[in-house]
């Protein structure tokens, strides 16, 4: 199949582009190579597939309607849409650009894809979007009184409703798949683990927000990516679709414990300064998991320690080479 790729050069985009080509989808990846970090990080992420026969590349901003027409003038067979503005922390500093890119760029996709007639539409969202978990169960998709509590959350939040109306108004299958705290090589460099592990390697000490009692439900790059996988191919395999799902672990990891793995994996001992709760972080995550396992057969593999291993050695090998 044909698929468009929003934010290929990402993190969790890049990992995603090298399966679907394995998978032998031709892929037509859209990045914008966001200021929100290096240039030459995406650019690096892109290297094991940017001259795959099967792949081709546009550089541009869904924020700019008239570029995505202009570039994207061929049909696709499903769109993925992963590319968003990240961030909890920034996104209380200036929400106006997450509504520009997380729900108006959105909304300029689904009426590319009403335009030429692609009827397909995999959305990346977020476990943000349930707010303070307060009981600190797992969270199912069926829970209503959705609380976001940033602007980040509250944009994934408004995007999944605009896809709702698409699918309405003009049968567009959707699966909205709310992600939980993925991490893993390449994972961006102002998230937990890699930031950690950045410190710890220079000899400095971490600063945890907090008395360490926080959780969320660390999920393995190689899992989401497979419930990503298994979300296009039951897109493709069926019509009349709108479902949202979550991509987690199930098993929600405190703050200190997470740190403790770190510290562990690098063989190091503990210095840590700790500091008060920032604005716009949720207390816990935690993923009920039974509605992806019963329509994707999604079913996490990798443990908190085993990603955590697999991340440093990626770490480590980075840094010999000097990138």
């Amino acid at each position: 199949m044909k698929i468009l790729l929003t934010g290929c050069a990402g993190f969790i985009g890049s990992h995603t582009a090298e399966r679907l080509l394995a998978s032998g989808h031709e892929v037509i990846g859209v990045d914008n190579f966001s200021k929100f970090y290096d240039r030459k990080i995406k650019e690096r992420n892109m290297e094991g597939f940017v001259n795959h026969a099967n792949f081709s590349f546009h550089e541009l901003d869904i924020r700019d309607k008239d570029a995505i027409y202009s570039a994207l003038n061929q049909s696709v067979d499903l769109v993925l849409h992963l590319a968003a503005k990240a961030g909890v922390r920034p996104s209380i500093i200036n929400p106006i650009d997450y509504i520009d890119v997380n729900i108006k760029g959105t909304q300029h996709l689904l009426q590319w894809m009403v335009d030429n007639k692609c009827k397909k539409l995999f959305f990346a969202s977020s476990s943000s979007v349930y707010g303070n978990n307060k009981l600190g169960t797992a969270l199912s998709e069926n829970k209503l009184d959705v609380e976001p509590i940033s602007p980040y959350a509250f944009t994934k939040r408004s995007a999944e409703l605009v896809n709702h109306t698409y699918h309405h108004l003009y049968d567009i299958d959707i699966i909205n798949a709310r992600f939980f705290t993925v991490y893993g090589p390449r994972q961006r460099p102002d998230l937990a683990i890699h930031k950690f592990v950045d410190l710890i390697y220079n000899k400095q000490s971490i600063e945890m927000y907090g008395d360490g009692n926080t959780a969320r439900d660390y999920t393995y790059i190689d899992d989401t990516v497979s419930g990503i996988i298994s979300g296009v191919d039951y897109l493709f395999e069926n019509d009349k679709v709108y479902e949202t799902l979550n991509l987690g672990n199930q098993n929600p990891v405190q703050l200190k414990a997470l740190i403790k793995v770190i510290y562990d994996a690098m063989n190091c001992a503990p210095e840590i300064i700790q500091k008060g709760m920032q604005d716009g972080d949720v207390n816990i995550t935690y993923a009920n998991i039974e509605k992806a396992n019963a329509l994707l057969g999604y079913k996490p593999e990798v443990s908190i320690n085993e990603g955590v291993k697999r991340f440093v050695e990626w770490y480590k090998k980075m840094q010999s080479l000097n990138v």
